[in-house]
């Protein structure tokens, strides 16, 4: 895959992996907020991009913010399409009893470009058969 275009408000929030190999590049907030306890705060990111086709882009917590101070996302795990051109913008929620200050050109999220299969979908009577068969949530006995 050649590299992602980005169109960036400040070349400050250009997504950046912080070590040769990482997954994650950094997304970073473009501006200043606090974001008290349950409440949701949707930040941009400040950069656009042009995802290729076959590929997504996937937008993670940051697990020190999570495991530290209670600050995730509130979608869980962010999709970006190849055929989206605005702005990326992160939910964080804070379930923290504390109020979480935000400032702008803070990493709050990270971004991963994966490939991704397209496959269709076909409307079928009944499905093959498999060793787990219908066994879903909770169905191996461990919690």
């Amino acid at each position: 895959m050649d590299d992602v275009m980005a169109c960036v408000d400040n070349p400050l929030f250009l997504p950046v992996r912080n070590h040769p190999g990482d997954a994650g590049a950094d997304l970073r907030s473009t501006i200043d907020v606090d974001i008290f306890p349950g409440q949701t705060v949707r930040i941009s990111t400040g950069i656009k991009l042009a995802i290729p086709y076959g590929y997504v882009g996937l937008v993670f917590p940051r697990s020190g913010l999570a495991t530290r101070k209670g600050i995730r996302l509130a979608n869980s795990v962010g999709v970006v399409d190849s055929g989206y051109r605005d702005y990326i913008y992160v939910p964080l929620v804070n379930e923290s009893d504390l109020v979480y200050r935000v400032s702008r050109g803070d990493r709050i999220a990270q971004l991963l470009i994966v490939p991704v299969a397209l496959p269709g979908f076909m409307a079928v009577e009944s499905l093959s058969e498999t060793s787990r068969g219908e066994g879903g949530f909770g169905s191996t006995g461990i919690a």
